[in-house]
């Protein structure tokens, strides 16, 4: 089972963490399974770019970027060569580390 790496934030892991997901599973699914509450607005529908992550380490074994998913990227707020919507980035079996950026551009956060 792949790990992911989440490198420490402020707010959602300051310790940072480390968790393990089934391969198949999205970046997304796995944070909020594990207690790391990333934003999602869109409710992980590719519609919003709220839960952007930037893979350091992995981002080759993610499944491919399609043309929507690189349409919303160009929004999102500290845009990196390996930034990917978290609700997209679906797990192989490599590990991965990401870091979650301090902003978004959603700024009327919804506590769920």
């Amino acid at each position: 089972m792949p790990v992911i790496r989440i490198l420490p934030h402020p707010e959602y892991c300051p310790e940072g963490k480390t968790i393990e997901a089934p391969a198949g599973t999205s970046i997304c699914e796995a944070l909020l399974d594990n207690g790391v509450e990333i934003e999602h607005a869109c409710e992980m529908s590719c519609a919003c770019t709220t839960c952007h992550v930037v893979v350091k380490e992995g981002f080759a074994s993610l499944g491919e970027l399609d043309e929507t998913e690189e349409d919303l990227l160009d929004r999102a707020w500290g845009l990196q060569p390996t930034s990917r919507l978290s609700c997209q980035a679906i797990l192989s079996n490599q590990d991965v580390t990401v870091e979650i950026p301090r902003y978004s551009i959603n700024h009327a956060r919804e506590k769920h």
